[in-house]
């Protein structure tokens, strides 16, 4: 018999909560939409407020729920506390506690989700691997990863985020990780920041609750290294290194994006590595040299992880390919969507650019002979009092020199539109969803299309509509080529 997650007594020793049943819970829920029977339900008070949602919960199979008062047609036991944020976190702090399980905790400007997404597949091979679902890396995303970890686990990928500093310490003290990973310092969250050194300063907090004994991952590469380097060593971190530049432990030699697929080959610590990741990037490279640093660090099996990434997929939104066969059995031909609308900064819009600058188009297909690049862009929000400037510059970005056409929306990028090649410049929209139904008609059978905008932009609804051109099937790789 499987061994629950939580036992009602757990919970309320943990807690101190007034418990109302005897119960035992398989997992941990703060989202009715996705909770599954025999989750502990908590009620946090958010956007929304989770009490509002405890009686669905009991409906959909909740074992009970963590609130902070007695709740009118609540069906199932409840564990009464004065605080649910508080509780979740003194449960994630009492997991921490009882597992033997590796930590690691990643945090940096880009490549968060990426590196996080690629330490489960590589860690995988070599024991039991825990890491959120999706990017849950804020004030109540980490307690609850970390509330979610198996007793049994061997090894616990932790994303952690921030948008203003003194975020990431208490996420770091909780997750108390063996292993921190900070994948680049780049100007990102401006809008809360005068400096970029002063968001090193704030990614440096992860070093705060890091293991006695703990390794810090940092990119030799990153003009910030030496700020970082000095935070890890005052938290007494074993430093190991990545990138390209000489003299680091993980460094990479040559990088070579194939349609389907990157292969890198570097060394580690002086052993050569040579290895194949399952998707197109260049910047993947470096994402994936940060991931298998830290598996060897934790003590994972290098070699099941090398070849473990060769199955690895980007995540939805942050690269995620489709193909979109147009008309009855794909006889119109196809498009292909990079999907990269889950966030968005310089940074990543100009890797993101460079994905579809170098992705296969096929010509004398459509209506158009020749198969096109075209982006669709929306604001990169966040960016602080340079956020126009910024827009612009990415007009005069070397990745553009392969993209045939760049459409924009929304208010920030009208600089970028405006600073645009005219022989690139597509049209702009007020909004995405102005662009969302335009979509299709800036497209034609053979061209390759890449999504981009931060959250708060809604470029999802672009990505909706040209899904739905066609028959759309989720591109897990095309074999040839890598």
């Amino acid at each position: 018999m499987t061994e629950p997650l939580w036992t009602s007594d757990e919970i309320g020793a943990v807690t101190g909560g007034r418990m109302s049943g005897v119960f035992e819970a398989n997992g941990v829920s703060i989202d009715t939409r996705t909770l599954e029977a025999g989750d502990l339900f908590v009620a946090l008070k958010d956007a929304r407020d989770g009490h509002d949602f405890v009686p669905a919960a009991f409906r959909d199979g909740a074992a009970a729920a963590l609130v902070e008062r007695e709740v009118e047609g609540a069906t199932g036991p409840l564990v009464i506390v004065d605080d649910a944020l508080e509780a979740l976190g003194k449960l994630a702090a009492a997991s921490r506690a009882r597992t033997s399980a590796k930590v690691i905790g990643v945090t940096g400007s880009v490549g968060k989700t990426g590196v996080k997404e690629m330490l489960r597949a590589a860690l995988s091979p070599s024991g039991p691997t825990h890491a959120a679902e999706k990017s849950f890396n804020n004030h109540w995303g980490v307690p609850l990863t970390l509330a979610r970890m198996p007793r049994g686990a061997a090894f616990a990928a932790v994303e952690m985020g921030m948008n203003h500093a003194g975020e990431i310490g208490p996420l770091s003290r909780l997750g108390k990780p063996d292993v921190a990973i900070i994948t680049t310092i780049a100007p990102v969250h401006m809008a809360s920041f005068e400096r970029v050194e002063q968001i090193a300063d704030a990614k440096a907090e992860i070093f705060e609750g890091l293991a006695p004994g703990g390794v810090a991952v940092l990119n030799l590469d990153n003009a910030y290294f030496e700020q970082l380097a000095e935070k890890a060593r005052a938290a007494n971190a074993k430093i190991v290194t990545f990138g390209e530049a000489d003299g680091a432990d993980a460094r990479i030699d040559s990088v070579r994006v194939a349609s389907a697929a990157t292969v890198v080959k570097g060394e580690l610590h002086g052993r050569p590595l040579v290895f194949k990741i399952g998707a197109p990037g260049a910047h993947l490279a470096m994402n994936a040299m940060a991931a298998l640093a830290a598996v060897d660090a934790a003590g994972g099996d290098l070699a099941k992880a090398t070849l473990a990434l060769g199955q690895w997929r980007t995540p939805e939104g942050r690269g995620s390919r489709w193909r979109i066969a147009l008309g009855e059995a794909g006889i119109d031909g196809e498009i292909t969507l990079i999907d990269e609308s889950y966030n968005a900064n310089p940074t990543s819009a100009r890797a993101a650019l460079a994905v579809l600058g170098a992705a296969p188009t096929t010509d004398n297909v459509g209506r158009i002979d020749r198969g096109r690049r075209v982006a669709f862009i929306g604001d990169m929000l966040e960016l602080g009092p340079r956020e126009m400037e910024m827009h612009a510059e990415l007009a005069s970005a070397p990745e553009l020199k392969d993209i045939d056409t760049v459409h924009t929306c929304g208010t920030l990028t009208l600089s970028l539109h405006a600073s645009l090649p005219n022989e690139k410049k597509g049209k702009h929209y007020p909004s995405s969803a102005e662009m969302a139904a335009e979509a299709g008609r800036r497209l034609d059978a053979g061209d390759v299309a890449m999504v981009k905008g931060s959250l708060g932009s809604k470029m999802a609804v672009v990505v909706d509509a040209i899904r739905r051109m066609g028959t759309a099937q989720r591109d897990n790789g095309r074999e040839g080529g890598a």
